[in-house]
């Protein structure tokens, strides 16, 4: 379960940005890249993480504690300057799904259930960045993109002590 949720979490950054995207021509193809990458960082990010954990058995609680906790709060803090150009639909694709890389090193670590984490990631990125992407062509500014990029770096920092706690 906690996989699906987690895969919500990482696609919350993902509307935050898109919500400021009104002029995208290619949404649905922008939502598809965006998605596919969402999924492929992360068996690049799991099978790291699985390899330093063999390697870092006793620490990687720690490490992979201390990368979401500064993940969440870099998400956090990143609601502080935005200032966003107009750039290719891959490269805008590629820049939004990064952060999974590094999410999913730390969950490797962690053995969490690797597949159902990338397929939730891949599901919910897809729905909610062409949702959001839809809604910034109608203009619809009530969407706050901070509150979303808030709850994603509070539910990170909080799973980070979770994890932490819980070993």
């Amino acid at each position: 379960m906690q996989e699906i949720l987690i895969g919500l979490i990482v696609a919350l950054d993902v509307v935050a940005l898109y919500l400021l995207l009104p002029t995208v021509k290619k949404r649905f193809l922008l939502a598809v890249w965006t998605a596919l990458l969402h999924m492929i960082f992360p068996i690049i990010g799991f099978t790291l993480g699985s390899w330093m954990v063999q390697i870092l058995m006793q620490w990687s609680n720690l490490i992979s504690s201390t990368l979401l906790f500064f993940i969440g709060l870099h998400l956090i803090l990143s609601t502080q300057n935005r200032q966003i150009k107009p750039i290719p639909v891959p490269i805008l694709a590629v820049s939004a799904s990064l952060d999974t890389f590094s999410v999913s090193i730390s969950f490797g670590m962690l053995n969490l259930q690797k597949y159902l984490f990338i397929v939730s990631a891949g599901i919910w990125t897809f729905l909610l960045s062409y949702i959001s992407l839809y809604i910034a062509k109608r203009g619809h500014r009530s969407f706050k993109g901070n509150s979303l990029k808030w709850i994603a770096g509070i539910s990170l920092i909080s799973f980070s002590i979770y994890a932490f706690m819980n070993n």
